[in-house]
């Protein structure tokens, strides 16, 4: 027998682990919108006219993100410039793909789109570093590098601030990494809804 939602008649898709809610579709999304509005206005993460870079890697979660910063902003007119920013990492038969995400996912939501390159910023692909270094600790440095193109990126657009999107999984990955390592400093920092870097805040 189906289940009804929770907060109207219709039939409930999903129950959310983290409410133990049985919610349909629409219920669904007004849920996690409304939670992420109310995220967004209790910790004053962005200001009238600021302008907000939207790290866009052609995955399911910055596609989301991109989405619901481009409803949230004019359901609520926060008064936000947006953009998306994407990084592009010379990696052949990786990054092709999900940057053709990347600019459907431009015409979609009808933001601008700024792509930076490993090869444009430092000279070098990550295609060109594997060959360098090997497959050891490429991972390590592609972080590095993404995080600061991302950075380099904004500069580049006169960005304010950057939001970037993470599932649960991606956050409890990361805290357990942390605990493994003993890093207390970023263990505090991991879980944080606010990270500073440079002059920006993520």
């Amino acid at each position: 027998m189906p289940i009804s939602c929770g907060l109207c008649e219709k039939n409930a898709i999903l129950k959310r682990p983290k409410t133990g809610d049985a919610l349909c579709k629409d219920c669904f999304y007004h849920a996690f919108e409304t939670e992420i509005h109310q995220t967004i206005i209790d910790a004053e993460l962005f200001k009238r006219g600021e302008t907000v870079a939207i790290g866009a890697s052609g995955g399911k979660d910055s596609t989301v993100l991109a989405h619901v910063m481009k409803v949230l902003n004019e359901r609520y007119d926060y008064g936000l410039n947006l953009f998306l920013l994407s990084v592009d990492e010379g990696i052949s038969g990786y990054r092709d793909d999900s940057l053709e995400t990347v600019k459907r996912n431009q015409q979609q939501y009808d933001l601008p789109l700024k792509i930076v390159s490993y090869e444009e910023l430092y000279g070098w692909t990550m295609d060109k570093i594997v060959e360098k270094i090997g497959l050891k600790n490429n991972c390590t440095f592609c972080g590095v590098f993404r995080r600061q193109a991302l950075d380099r990126g904004a500069v580049l657009v006169n960005a304010d601030k950057i939001v970037t999107g993470h599932n649960a999984d991606d956050i409890a990955e990361t805290v357990l990494m942390n605990i493994l390592r003993g890093d207390v400093a970023r263990l505090r920092r991991c879980t944080a809804i606010t990270t500073v870097s440079t002059n920006f805040t993520e």
